[in-house]
């Protein structure tokens, strides 16, 4: 019997890369025996809908060919069902199929996993309803990412290191209450990030710890810090390594509240909502094609 897979692409993404991929990515779909059904839409909304109604009429899978706002498109479409999403990044950012261990170098390659209908089941956070996959910040970081929205130029990391010199200019500390499985605490934060993948803004890994199979969300509080300060440990991200500085501070929970006054939420890259905003791990939230036991999520017991 002939496997259907839904075939969402953005042709915009990592400057037209989603467009070029869209060719090697089908025609070795095809070359495998696999019916392509090729999903484009005009906004997020018409993709959104699009992809929805392949679902609705019966596919063996969805891949996405673009960068973690397309994934995190299509996930909102597979998340709690049977139907397999497979990720050809093809964005800036790429930090859901850094995740599930998927090489950025070759994004063709994973096209192989569909074939072979190589699946596991991963972890999802859910914030006031919408899933997200790696990290959902707020504070200065969500200030960082509306501004990296908002700029044409530069593309990839630059982009959002330019961001945060702009906003680091006039940001403070704000006062949040969090309510980390039914525990209130109450604390001054320049940023909260709520993990359930490690990193966001192009391999920032603001969670580092966190894990795709453990049904627990990584909570990283980033505490007052005075600017010179943020600037020397903010590189150290990158590496994860930033969580020893004694600022930061890291919990893990089922379930987080976050309330702030006047503070945008973000998950993968995507606008949620103004705080107050509630997360919860949700359990094999989806199944995914990719390797099993790799990527930044870790084997149990290590």
């Amino acid at each position: 019997m002939t496997r259907r897979i839904a075939l969402l692409v953005n042709p915009t993404s990592g400057k037209g890369r989603g467009g070029r991929l869209l060719e090697p990515v089908a025609e070795r779909l095809r070359s495998s025996g696999v019916d392509v059904d090729v999903v484009t839409g005009r906004d997020a909304d018409e993709a959104f809908d699009r992809v929805r109604n392949r679902v609705a009429a019966g596919v063996d899978g969805v891949v996405a060919v673009g960068g973690d706002g397309l994934v995190n498109i299509a996930l909102q479409v597979v998340a709690g069902t049977d139907v397999p999403l497979g990720v050809v990044p093809a964005g800036t950012g790429n930090d859901i199929a850094r995740a599930l261990g998927l090489s950025l170098a070759d994004p063709v390659a994973a096209v192989d996993l569909v074939v072979r209908g190589a699946t596991r089941a991963v972890d999802l956070g859910r914030a006031n309803g919408r899933w997200f996959a790696g990290v959902l910040g707020s504070g200065f970081d969500s200030m960082v990412n509306e501004r990296a929205n908002r700029m044409s130029w530069p593309s990839g990391r630059s982009r959002y290191n330019l961001a945060i010199l702009a906003e680091l200019r006039t940001f403070r500390p704000v006062l949040y209450e969090l309510v980390l499985d039914g525990e209130t605490w109450t604390t001054e934060a320049m940023l909260v990030a709520v993990g359930n993948g490690p990193s966001y803004g192009g391999g920032m890994r603001v969670c580092p710890d966190a894990r795709l199979d453990d049904v627990l969300l990584d909570i990283t509080v980033l505490g007052p810090i005075s600017k010179p300060e943020f600037l020397r440990v903010f590189p150290t991200v990158y590496k994860g390594t930033h969580v020893r500085h004694p600022a930061v501070t890291v919990r893990r929970a089922r379930q987080v509240s976050l309330t702030s006054s006047g503070v945008t939420a973000y998950a993968d890259g995507e606008r949620v909502s103004v705080l107050p905003v509630t997360c919860d791990a949700v359990p094999d939230g989806m199944h995914v094609f990719a390797p099993h036991g790799s990527g930044e999520d870790r084997p149990p017991g290590t």
